[in-house]
């Protein structure tokens, strides 16, 4: 599904720059997402992607999924939990999962965090791009491949987002995490 320019009204361009279809000398806020070089809404690419995205799971304490202050989403830690509570993923990484293993659950978290991010907006098509991301791995001792681990979500967000979806992250190791979780993942997105 290729999105369909729309008009917008920009500022004259100044004396010296001649505008180019992309906008040269103009700030990219003023551009659709296919003018910035995104073919495809976010939620076509999910579709495109074939993946589902789960309805959020009751939160397990006393929070809400997430919290809108003017054009920022602050998403709550999710892990691999499952739509009936129950996680989908246990263990440490770098004992009981492999980096690879961590990895494809931190894909996992992620498409939990979308899911929860469409619950809240009502479509994935108002995310403007992923500002900050917390990682957390249950790490074994001696562990030192957050990094890569985390990739699994940060991965699912350029895929979904392009460059949108690059995003400041942290990735660090936790001795435990909820309900022995291995992954947990906490992002900021802006919002239209």
């Amino acid at each position: 599904m290729l999105c369909t320019p729309r008009p917008l009204r920009a500022p004259a361009p100044k004396p010296d720059r001649f505008p180019t279809p992309l906008g040269a000398g103009y700030p990219p806020y003023l551009f659709t997402r296919c003018q910035r070089g995104l073919t495809m809404s976010a939620e076509a690419r999910i579709k495109e992607l074939g993946i589902t995205l789960p309805q959020p799971p009751k939160p397990v304490g006393n929070y809400v999924p997430g919290v809108r202050v003017g054009n920022l989403l602050f998403l709550s830690g999710h892990g691999p939990i499952r739509v009936d509570g129950q996680p989908a993923a246990r263990g440490k990484v770098g004992r009981d999962l492999s980096t690879e293993d961590g990895y494809k659950v931190a894909r996992d978290v992620g498409i939990n965090l979308l899911g929860s991010a469409r619950a809240l907006l009502g479509s994935l098509d108002t995310v403007k791009r992923i500002v900050k991301v917390l990682g957390m791995v249950n790490s074994a001792e001696g562990f030192g491949d957050q990094p890569k681990v985390i990739n699994g979500f940060s991965d699912l967000m350029v895929e979904v987002f392009g460059e949108n979806g690059r995003h400041a992250r942290s990735a660090v190791g936790m001795a435990e995490l909820p309900m022995g979780i291995p992954v947990e993942i906490e992002m900021i997105l802006e919002v239209e």
